[in-house]
C-alpha cells in the first residue's frame, strides 16, 4: 500500500497518514451519560468505562468480545484503576468506590477530599493514586484493603499520570506546564520538569519503562515532548488537537497519543534518542481517551455523535451540541 504523507514545516517532521494501524471495530453501546477515561484491565479481561450523568455508574464489557459483563451502579466516576494481585478495581468518584473484580461486587467507599479525575495503579507498592485539579492534588490508597495512605499537593492541576515500577510516580500539571516527579514511598515531590517553550497544557502521559522515556502530549503547541525519566528533552513531533491521553507499548516499542479531534498519532520510538511519528490513524471526533489491551496490543477508544451546537462557540475554540441518543461507542485499533 502507497504511504501518503503530509509535511509540518514548522515541526520539521513528517506525518504518515497510512500505516499499519487501521480502526478493526466499531461498537455502539449505546446509554446517555457523559465519558473521560477508559481502562482496560488485561490481565481480567475487563473493559471500563465510567458514565457520568443523571445515571451515573461504571459500565463493564469483556475484553475479548466487548458484549456487555455488569455494571457499577452509583459511581460518579471520572476513571478506573484495577490491582491485578487484590483482584480490587477502584474508582476516581467521591467517595471512591472500591470493588471486587471478578464478581464485580462492591467491597467498600472511601471518602476523599477534591475532585477525583485520573488515577494510577501503581505496582511498586500497591497503591492506587487519585488525583484532583483542586486540592489535595493525590489522594494514596492501599489497594489491598482501601485504607488511605496519604495525599500530596502537586503544586498544580495533574492530569495523566504513570509509574516507572520501582518507586516513582511522574504526573504532567496540566496548568504549570511541567512534569511532577514523586517519591511514591514517601510521597513527597522531589522534582517539577519544566516544559515550557517546548509544550504546554500537557494531558497525556506515557512511560517507556525498560529505557526510562516519557512521553508527554501538550495541547499547546500540540505536540509529544519526549523527554528522559531525569528531565532531559530529547524530541519534540506533531500530533493533533486536544490530546487528552497517552500510552506506551513495550512490546511494540510505540507510544501513542488520542485526540478529540479524531486522530490517534503513533511514534515509533526506534531507539533511546530516536523517534518519528509513524502514522496518524483517523479514528472519530470526540474519541480523547484511549487505553491499550496488552494482550491484543489493540488500542481502545470512546467516542460519540454530537449535534452542532446551538450558538456559535468563541473564536479558536471547538464547540459540540448534546450527544446524539444512543451514539455513544467503543472503537478498536489494531493491524
Amino acid at each position: 500500500m502507497r504511504r501518503v504523507c503530509l509535511v509540518f514545516v514548522s515541526a520539521l517532521a513528517t506525518v504518515c497518514a497510512q500505516g499499519p494501524y487501521r480502526v478493526l471495530k466499531t461498537v455502539k453501546v449505546g446509554g446517555a451519560g457523559g465519558f473521560d477515561y477508559v481502562y482496560a484491565d488485561s490481565a481480567g479481561r475487563r473493559l471500563y468505562v465510567p458514565r457520568t450523568g443523571p445515571t451515573p455508574r461504571i459500565n463493564v464489557f469483556d475484553l475479548d468480545t466487548l458484549e456487555p459483563a455488569g455494571e457499577i451502579a452509583n459511581a460518579n466516576a471520572r476513571g478506573v484503576a484495577a490491582d491485578p494481585e487484590s483482584n480490587h478495581g477502584f474508582a476516581s468518584s467521591k467517595p471512591v468506590v472500591m470493588w471486587d473484580t471478578k464478581t464485580l461486587a462492591p467491597i467498600k467507599t472511601i471518602d476523599v477530599q477534591g475532585g477525583p479525575d485520573g488515577i494510577l495503579f501503581d505496582s511498586s507498592n500497591d497503591r492506587v493514586w487519585v488525583f484532583s485539579h483542586s486540592a489535595p492534588n493525590a489522594t494514596v490508597i492501599n489497594s489491598k484493603d482501601g485504607s488511605v495512605a496519604g495525599t500530596v499537593d502537586l503544586g498544580g492541576a495533574p492530569e495523566q499520570a504513570v509509574s516507572d515500577g520501582a518507586g516513582h510516580i511522574y504526573v504532567d500539571i496540566e496548568d504549570k506546564d511541567n512534569i511532577a516527579v514523586v517519591d511514591a514511598k514517601t510521597l513527597t515531590v522531589t522534582a517539577h520538569y519544566d516544559l515550557t517553550g517546548k509544550g504546554g497544557t500537557c494531558a497525556g502521559l506515557a512511560i517507556d519503562v525498560k529505557n526510562k522515556i516519557l512521553f508527554a502530549g501538550c495541547r499547546n503547541p500540540q505536540v509529544m515532548v519526549v523527554l528522559t525519566t531525569g528531565g532531559k528533552i530529547i524530541d519534540t513531533l506533531p500530533i493533533g488537537r486536544g490530546v487528552d491521553g497517552a500510552v506506551f507499548n513495550p512490546a511494540t516499542m510505540e507510544a501513542f497519543s488520542s485526540q478529540g479531534d479524531g486522530t490517534l498519532t503513533v511514534i515509533k520510538e526506534n531507539s533511546p534518542t530516536s523517534f518519528v511519528v509513524e502514522q496518524t490513524v483517523q479514528t472519530k471526533v470526540s474519541a480523547k481517551t484511549l487505553t491499550l489491551d496488552s494482550k491484543t496490543n489493540q488500542i481502545l477508544l470512546i467516542a460519540a455523535d454530537f449535534a452542532p451546537p446551538a450558538t456559535p462557540p468563541p473564536a479558536g475554540r471547538p464547540g459540540r451540541g448534546p450527544m446524539v441518543a444512543d451514539s455513544f461507542s467503543i472503537l478498536v485499533v489494531g493491524k
